[in-house]
């Protein structure tokens, strides 16, 4: 005893260290349960960025379409007949066109699909029916994705 104050030491037995097995399992049991269901929303996360990226895909690439259909309308870029001043392939868009003496181009690359994973992308010409997959191969009009899937609103990634 040190100036009237009493010190107690609280002596622990062999058994009272540690989780039990009974609390080791709930604790396991809650976060099997908590992972199971943030599987779920990983994978909505995931599909979600995926379709952003189509979508952002899509504008590029119809973007540099409109940008080298007007360049053609004022008469800076030679066309034929039957195209409407639309670009013959995407691989042009990427290549570039001579525009007064200098090589214009309307897209660094051809975007890959992020839900196929390819850069194979659906053509349309102006001559083509909307709803058709067969592409007639005058000019690109237009682009799409080649995927058969349904995207989180329900409709269809080819639609888009």
């Amino acid at each position: 005893m040190k100036h009237g104050i009493t010190i107690r030491r609280r002596v622990r037995r062999n058994g009272e260290r540690g989780l039990t097995l009974v609390e080791l399992i709930i604790t396991i049991g809650i976060l099997a349960i908590l992972a199971a269901a943030a599987v779920p929303i990983a994978r909505f996360q995931v599909r979600r960025e995926k379709e952003r990226e189509l979508h952002y895909a899509l504008w590029t690439m119809r973007d540099a379409i409109d940008k080298y259909k007007d360049a053609a309308d004022k008469g800076a870029i030679q066309t034929k007949v039957d195209s409407q001043n639309y670009p013959p392939d995407l691989e042009t868009l990427v290549t570039g066109v001579d525009i007064q003496g200098k090589k214009v181009k309307f897209l660094r690359r051809i975007p890959i699909d992020p839900i196929t994973g390819k850069t194979e992308w659906g053509l349309r010409s102006m001559q083509d029916d909307p709803q058709s997959s067969s592409y007639g191969g005058q000019s690109v009009f237009d682009v799409y994705s080649k995927s058969e899937g349904t995207a989180l609103d329900g409709t269809k990634y080819a639609d888009w």
